[in-house]
């Protein structure tokens, strides 16, 4: 089995949006476990949301992030398309503002 990063992307919620109600949150984390039960002993981490990133450039600069990265999961498949058709059912695909998932190949380190 190999390790697949998701790196979740999504766009930023506008600072005067309105703010979801317990019952809409509470739905779309049922749709988020409904995936993560379906993955099951497979995830290896559910991840967590990210915000406000910061992007540090060899000369020590820093700047703003320039993707809106809202977060990642690790999980194991048996190879990248199994990991893709996974990605294909996640929910985040369904949330407003044009969602995407970018699945990555976890690379063994050597020695490690």
């Amino acid at each position: 089995m190999a390790r697949f990063v998701f790196i979740y992307h999504a766009p930023m919620t506008p600072a005067d949006a309105t703010p979801p109600t317990a019952e809409q949150s509470a739905a779309v984390m049922g749709e988020w476990m409904d995936w993560a039960a379906k993955v099951g002993d497979d995830m290896v981490d559910f991840g967590t949301p990210l915000a406000e990133g910061v992007r540090v450039s060899s000369d020590g600069s820093v700047a703003p992030s320039t993707r809106e990265v809202a977060g990642y999961t690790i999980i194991e498949a048996d190879d990248l398309d199994a990991a893709l058709a996974l990605a294909k059912e996640h929910p985040h695909l369904n949330m407003p503002g044009g969602c995407e998932i970018e699945v990555h190949v976890a690379q063994p380190v050597p020695g490690m």
